[in-house]
């Protein structure tokens, strides 16, 4: 028979391009041959396909076996080619018609008994396929509510081989069921926000909700120094609690990131919930950034839409915190190896926890801290300059007050879902002033966008003068500090940004010159 053609596709970043397994036999020495840039995961599928195809009641061809999967220059990773290989050479040897495979892609490992088991990233690749005009995919049945959230494409799940070489045989065909999903149920779960801590059960800190608010709804990164026990890290435990719901685009977009990483549950696909993603300090920078032989998503690109919390900052290798600076300001990470090159998006609020200084009490009212001026320096040095003008609220949190910790009244305390409704307002106004530009949050704005929204009167001109030239502020701290200003305006329901807008924007960064 004539070479066959099975479609498939192969991941790149969070999309995927078309692959065509080409499978084509001779009459020479037995064996399976695998061409076309395979990793060692395709390589070892000629056992798998081997096993799979006799196990499922097949004769498997006593020829030469040749499978090029194509475009050649494409590395091809995973187990997902194991069923298009498969029913390539079932094509070759006559089991199965190629003739009615066209318009159908297939994806999915073999097991060696036959049956289909599920694979990671099966999202972006329904998706790429629907947008290349793909009108059916065979997969396994793990991997079809996961599919099943692209519309536009028939979506096929088969439970083995043997199904699949059913519905594609010469003889009568038994067609397999196609897969009808309600998402409705999914994407409804995207506006039932689950607040697990709760900010009114926090004592006092009112300072530090305050900045964990303007950062909610501006987007800003922030950090937090404080003592031992100040409630650094409960308070950054209860900030994804105060973030708006996710869009189901920003839903469909965190799904991919978690279906290629092997992270979503197959019952229920949608990850529905902005990601908090706490890495520990001895985290790699592969981890934290993403890399490996094979370009994987690492802890930044997790917490896309949400929050990459460090807790301890400074204990985390300056190399990693360096490699940060560049996902801050550009919301990607470029991944670049030898054979190829991804990029992954990286749009997340920085959430930053630290000591003042190794013991943990410099500046602290109560109890003396027992380090060094020396000391002090080198331990806050581990934050370079660059990384730190990235960071728009730097904050103190001081432990609390003998009467702030006997108050048992909450009364004054504002609980997580009121304030989310200010940082959900705040949000709406952004949106409606950058519709169609493409950003979301005022932490995005170019300096042309700067320039139209963040206006300044001319006693606030003179505020800014006195500023610059006091803590000696960059041109990046400067842009940051007028962003954060349109932020505190937004929370205010304001057009224009007011004296005190500025104010409260400067008092957000002058820690680091107190501290650092």
């Amino acid at each position: 028979m004539t070479v066959s053609h099975i479609l498939t596709a192969a991941l790149q970043g969070l999309d995927a391009l078309e692959v065509v397994a080409e499978v084509d036999m001779t009459n020479s020495l037995p064996g399976i041959s695998i061409v076309g840039l395979p990793d060692a995961a395709v390589n070892e599928s000629k056992e798998r396909i081997r096993s799979a195809i006799k196990n499922s009641g097949y004769n498997f061809p006593v020829k030469k076996v040749v499978i090029n999967l194509a475009p050649a220059d494409l590395k091809k990773e995973g187990s997902g080619f194991d069923l298009p290989m498969a029913v390539g050479i079932l094509g070759c040897s006559g089991i199965v018609d190629v003739e009615k495979t066209k318009g159908f892609a297939f994806c999915g490992e073999l097991s060696l008994d036959g049956r289909l088991r599920a694979v990671n990233g099966i999202l972006p690749i329904v998706s790429s396929l629907k947008n290349r005009g793909v009108e059916a995919i065979v997969l396994p049945e793990d991997n079809v509510k996961e599919a099943a959230l692209v519309s536009g494409i028939d979506i096929y799940p088969a439970e083995k081989l043997s199904d699949v070489v059913s519905m594609f045989c010469f003889e009568e065909a038994k067609p397999l069921s196609r897969y009808e999903f309600d998402s409705d149920s999914y994407l409804s779960s995207l506006q039932k926000g689950q607040i697990e801590f709760d900010f009114k059960d926090i004592k006092g800190q009112k300072k530090a909700k305050r900045a964990l608010l303007i950062a909610a709804a501006g987007g800003h990164n922030i950090l937090m120094s404080g003592a031992p026990g100040a409630g650094k890290t409960l308070l950054s435990k209860c900030f994804s609690g105060i973030l708006p719901p996710l869009s189901i685009d920003e839903a469909i977009e965190l799904t991919k990131i978690y279906s290629i990483s092997g992270l979503i549950d197959r019952d229920n696909p949608l990850v529905s919930q902005r990601p908090f993603r706490s890495p520990h300090h001895s985290a790699s920078s592969a981890g934290i950034i993403g890399g490996g032989s094979s370009p994987k998503p690492g802890e930044i690109t997790l917490a896309h839409h949400g929050v990459l919390f460090l807790d301890e900052v400074v204990e985390f290798p300056r190399s990693v915190l360096e490699v940060l600076r560049q996902p801050l300001e550009d919301g990607v990470v470029t991944i670049s190896r030898a054979m190829n090159s991804v990029k992954y998006p990286a749009d997340f609020i920085l959430l930053a926890a630290m000591n003042p200084c190794p013991c943990g009490y410099y500046g602290d009212t109560k109890k003396q801290c027992t380090c060094s001026a020396s000391q002090v320096q080198r331990y806050v040095n581990r934050l370079s300059g660059p990384l730190l003008d990235r960071i728009d609220l730097q904050i103190d949190v001081p432990r609390l007050s003998e009467e702030e910790l006997l108050d048992y009244s909450s009364s004054q305390d504002e609980s997580s879902e009121s304030m989310r409704l200010k940082v959900i307002s705040a949000r709406d106004r952004q949106k409606q002033r950058f519709k169609n530009s493409g950003i979301r949050t005022n932490s995005q704005m170019n300096i042309r966008l700067i320039k139209k929204y963040c206006k300044l009167d001319e006693r606030c001109e003179g505020m800014m003068r006195s500023a610059i030239s006091h803590y000696n502020l960059s041109g990046r701290a400067f842009d940051r500090i007028l962003k954060l200003s349109r932020t505190i305006a937004d929370l205010a329901g304001a057009e224009d940004i007011s004296f005190e807008h500025l104010a409260e924007a400067l008092q957000y960064r002058t820690f680091s010159n107190n501290i650092f």
